[in-house]
């Protein structure tokens, strides 16, 4: 890969059923690394990254087009909140008072509800700077939305650097007692090839312990060791390797460890055997939900088809259901302290 003209550049990519303008963003580094965002959910519409002969591929799930994702999307590439992942009931209490969400999983919140901040169209601006091209989402998220208490100001940031990092940071405040949690859920195939399954890639996660969940996805409360169990990432294997032993395939918290607040590290490391991509996923958040995409089935880019197992999520952030789990770390923000949230995709050969 030679050198490439770096930056920001911007287009059109289709009008929503109000008539506003969604904008699909180009971010290039130095090195021809090339991510693709979209101002509709923050949207990482597409990653081109070098396998180990240099040749760029998409190693991201999602569309050709707009409109798929207004009403197919199974959360391909958005910002999640402003709760990621499973709220029990669709309720929780903060403070003594009760507050109901709209469920949208059964009798669950996820993802902050069925018009969650991955549905909505972003403020937009785009960055310059020194370590390489960047883009700002901000938005207002209304006291009610979606049932939450609580005007939330969001800002979520994406630099696209020159060694070849997507790094993503997001701050938030709010003008009454809420709770929050973000992640991005991009799916990945490190072969850049959609319509073949993740089983072979490798994966490393630094988890010693994961929170078990009963039938429809709801922490138990516990804190159980991954020891014996298909969970256990410590040492990297195949994706495939136990995921027979983890009915319905991988969707789980796990925690990584050790665990200090706000302190950037390597939480996960995956591998594609034959193209030789690697992804290594940097959070500061306390968990990281490993989902091995079991249920996809669905029609994506270039024609291909997306089918159980042929993407994976690692998602940094906070442990489901936390609102209703005292003994898990909190998620409670309240006027006059600021939601940090910090991540990177770091993407390279081996």
């Amino acid at each position: 890969m030679g050198a490439a003209k770096a930056g920001v550049t911007s287009r059109p990519w289709g009008k929503l059923p109000d008539g506003r303008t969604v904008t699909l963003y180009t971010l290039t580094n130095r090195n021809g690394l090339v991510v693709r965002i979209m101002d509709l959910g923050g949207v990482i519409v597409g990653v081109d990254a070098p396998d180990r002969a240099g040749k760029l591929g998409d190693v991201v799930l999602g569309f050709d087009r707009l409109e798929p994702y207004l009403t197919d999307s199974p959360g391909f590439g958005a910002v999640m909140g402003r709760y990621a992942n499973r709220i029990a009931g669709a309720r929780f209490r903060l403070d003594g008072r009760s507050y109901q969400l709209i469920p949208n999983a059964g009798e669950h919140n996820l993802h902050g509800g069925p018009q969650g901040w991955d549905k909505l169209l972003w403020r937009a601006r785009p960055l310059d700077g020194a370590a390489g091209p960047g883009l700002e989402l901000s938005l207002q998220s209304p006291d009610g939305d979606q049932g939450f208490p609580g005007t939330v100001e969001v800002v979520w940031t994406y630099w696209l650097t020159h060694d070849n990092r997507l790094t993503m940071e997001a701050r938030a405040t709010t003008d009454a007692p809420t709770v929050i949690n973000m992640t991005n859920h991009a799916y990945f195939n490190l072969s850049a090839d959609g319509s073949s399954t993740i089983l072979d890639h490798e994966l490393q996660v630094d988890a010693a312990s994961y929170t078990p969940k009963d039938r429809t996805g709801i922490p138990t409360g516990e804190i159980a060791s991954v020891e014996g169990t298909p969970f256990d990432f410590r040492t990297a294997k195949p994706i495939g390797r136990d995921i027979g032993s983890a009915p319905g395939g991988y969707d789980h918290n796990l925690i990584v460890d050790p665990h200090a607040q706000g302190e950037l590290r390597r939480v996960a490391r995956a591998r594609d055997p034959k193209s030789g991509r690697t992804l290594e996923v940097w959070s500061d958040q306390p968990g990281v939900q490993f989902y091995s995409a079991h249920w996809l089935k669905i029609a994506g880019k270039g024609g291909a088809f997306y089918g159980p197992e042929h993407g994976f999520c690692l998602e940094p952030q906070h442990y489901p259901d936390s609102p209703n789990k005292p003994q898990f770390p909190t998620t409670v923000l309240r006027p006059g302290q600021t939601f940090r949230w910090r991540g990177e995709f770091r993407f390279g050969v081996a």
